[in-house]
């Protein structure tokens, strides 16, 4: 497979299919192939996941949380699931963490933080490193699962993030590519 350098400097794959244009091929006189923006939508979509649910604890705007248990309001933001893990494998690790103020600034700050990266489209190798922590810990307070011995959306997700942060998902329809030319983000690559 030839590897030769494309339009604005993205690299992309000669290799065809069947005697037709290259895999990759980028529309002329563009810099983006239609796959971007599947994963430039993924990345809005999964970064409002984020942020809804910090908005929805935080205010309770009574889709998951009712208004008297929003965090504004005095309620927990990680009672609620943690206290349900009990029963589970490592229930006893996580409910002892449900309610503690640390863990629900940490848990706060992380639905924020990750879900303005993947809106924004910036800080994508950070938002998927959280990211990915965050949601394999919920992945490991639900074991085991009730509806799949091994997989469910928390493990997807994670491949998820991992695939936006390696497409670089930010460029598109986001300020990725802005943000790649900071110079803080070109003295520390690991914020792209």
């Amino acid at each position: 497979m030839a590897v030769s350098k494309g339009t604005q400097g993205h690299h992309h794959s000669d290799r065809t299919d069947a005697g037709g244009p290259p895999v990759d091929a980028r529309p002329a006189g563009t810099g983006t192939r239609p796959v971007d923006y599947v994963w430039a939508v993924a990345r809005i979509g999964l970064g409002w996941i984020f942020l809804w649910a910090f908005l929805d604890k935080t205010f309770g705007w009574g889709f998951a949380t009712p208004a008297d248990r929003a965090w504004i309001a005095g309620g927990s933001p990680t009672t609620g699931f943690l206290k349900g893990t009990g029963e589970n494998a490592l229930g006893g690790i996580f409910g002892a963490l449900a309610g503690q103020a640390w863990v629900d600034w940490l848990f706060m700050l992380g639905l924020l933080g990750i879900g303005t990266a993947l809106v924004l489209g910036i800080g994508m190798r950070v938002a998927a490193v959280a990211g990915g922590l965050m949601l394999v810990l919920m992945w490991a307070a639900a074991l085991p699962l009730d509806t799949n011995p091994f997989v469910d959306d928390h493990l997807v997700y994670v491949v998820v993030l991992a695939g936006l942060s390696l497409a670089n998902a930010g460029d598109t329809l986001g300020a990725g590519a802005a943000w790649a030319r900071t110079s803080l983000v070109r003295r520390l690559p690991i914020l792209r």
